[in-house]
């Protein structure tokens, strides 16, 4: 009689159940075989979990051995059955038994030693736990911090397969992991403070906007004038995360396997900054089974693309479906994964190859015909999306030498801070976060324009020849104008600020 055991597979972000079945025979060629659409990796757990099993003072079974992971039409990845397998395989020659743990699932790798190696996605196996009642989860003691961020579940960390044989056979207790979550935190330490930049102070208040509502935005100017520094600093004014949005951007971390022991929890949000030489798939993700890229790393944080230009063109457009839908869906032979990408664009630019197109007081050495095709590298539909242009001139001498110090990173992001707390509040009932997630129902209801601010927005409409896409993000960024100026409602001033960030038309 064959016996079950349940683990289970990632697939995206989130975990699905898998069984995984035992049987052995006197009869055949002895040996084990796996079966259920195994990988490379999952096919050889046949030497790591023979190995392990020896090497714990453990008996593997005789004779032909035959392992099913189920359901069979699902591609089974990773390492995360060598556990199972195994102690499948220790309850098919009863040396431990279930009778106490029947509603549990396992995961982790094996060394040859029988010691448990981590793996990915841990947080994502969890919540299904949770989700399926299922009560106890053991797994690698690596992930076992990672795995109590989710509540009323049983977490046993187990260090090694032997400590796990006589836990299940009621020798030795493992005990249930106690989170440390509440412990004191250290305050988090920036590269670059605002105060330290040197004017720039357009630039500033465009960072501040697009920080206070999640905005997109591209920065322009001649090289050194601090476009890749203020985009740094980023990061240093940007709102706390609320719990909801710190298990979102955990568990896609979690998934790709770069959460670390020691910090299961993300609590500062994410800033990404690939090279501009970055594939597509790197970008937005893909792969044989498809992973989480760039973008989706950079949820609820900042995806900055310094050098925007130098971007391949293809590459650069993959970013207009998530800029305006907020997730990505990724497309392979093996099946379509969705995966959340609502993250902030900063992007610094060149306006020309050698770079001094915009500066008077630089010699620009391309001629039109090369400035032009450059700048056409983005695309107008993709520029369509960004809502902030803003314009980063050469830093004069007198700026630089200047003893004064400008606002702080502390004191701009606690604006920010009150300005978010003032959408979180407006859009408690919504499931929306802050007001770059405005849709047209919420526009209406949120976004009320006086008859002054129609009058402005009809004549940049007509006079810059604005999209329907623009016009409305205008609205939204003045909506973040007005929250930064602890405002009600949206007024003239505040339209005419928003207009500002839109680019010129020569």
């Amino acid at each position: 009689m064959s016996v079950r055991i349940l683990s289970a597979a990632i697939i995206g972000l989130d975990a699905i159940p898998v069984e995984v079945e035992a049987d052995n025979s006197p009869h055949g060629t002895p040996g084990m075989y796996i079966v259920g659409l195994p990988d490379k990796a999952v096919d050889e757990s046949k030497s790591r979990v023979r190995s392990a099993v020896k090497n714990s003072d453990l008996e593997f079974p005789r004779g032909n051995v035959t392992i099913n992971l189920a359901p069979a039409d699902l591609k089974k990845m990773g390492a995360y059955y060598d556990l199972p397998i195994a102690v499948a395989c220790l309850l098919k020659t009863d040396q431990i038994k279930l009778d106490d743990f029947k509603n549990s699932l396992f995961v982790g790798e094996l060394s040859l030693d029988g010691y448990l190696r981590p793996v990915s996605g841990v947080l994502s196996i969890a919540d299904m736990c949770k989700r399926r009642s299922i009560k106890n989860i053991f797994l690698p003691a690596a992930n076992a911090g990672e795995a109590s961020l989710v509540d009323g579940l049983n977490v046993f960390a187990v260090e090694n397969l032997q400590q796990l044989a006589k836990h299940l056979k009621g020798e030795e207790s493992i005990h249930r992991y106690v989170s440390s979550a509440n412990a004191p935190t250290t305050t988090t330490q920036f590269a670059v403070d605002m105060a330290y930049i040197k004017g720039q102070e357009q630039a500033k208040r465009a960072l501040e906007i697009a920080a206070a509502g999640s905005h997109n935005i591209l920065m322009s100017g001649p090289p050194g004038s601090g476009k890749t520094m203020l985009a740094k600093a980023v990061v240093s004014i940007l709102p706390k995360m609320s719990a909801d949005e710190s298990l979102e951007v955990t568990k896609i971390y979690s998934t790709a396997g770069l959460l670390s022991a020691d910090k299961p929890l993300m609590t500062t949000r994410p800033f990404r900054s690939p090279h501009h030489t970055a594939s597509g798939v790197a970008l937005v993700g893909g792969g044989a089974w498809p992973k989480p890229g760039e973008i989706s790393l950079s949820h609820r944080g900042v995806l900055f693309l310094d050098e925007f230009l130098e971007f391949p063109k293809n590459v650069l457009e993959n970013l207009r479906q998530p800029l305006e839908d907020g997730v990505i869906a990724v497309s392979r032979v093996s099946g379509t994964l969705s995966f959340p990408a609502r993250f902030v664009l900063v992007a610094a630019m060149n306006p020309c190859p050698c770079g001094f197109y915009s500066d008077p007081n630089g010699e620009c050495i391309c001629n039109l015909s090369q400035v032009i095709k450059y700048q056409k590298r983005a695309s107008g539909p993709l520029l369509d999306r960004i809502d902030l242009h803003v314009e980063v001139p050469r830093i004069s001498f007198s700026k630089l030498e200047s003893e004064n110090i400008g606002e702080s990173s502390e004191v701009i992001r606690n604006r920010v801070q009150l300005a978010r707390n003032i959408q979180l509040a407006r859009f408690e009932s919504e499931n929306i976060f802050d007001n770059s997630e405005i849709g047209p129902e919420q526009l209406k209801k949120y976004c009320l324009l006086d008859s002054s601010s129609k009058d402005i927005l009809r004549q940049a409409t007509d006079k810059l020849h604005l999209s329907a896409r623009a016009y409305y993000r205008i609205i939204k960024v003045a909506r973040t104008i007005a929250d930064l100026a602890n405002s009600e409602n949206i007024t003239v001033e505040h339209i005419a600020e928003a207009l500002q960030y839109r680019p010129k038309i020569d």
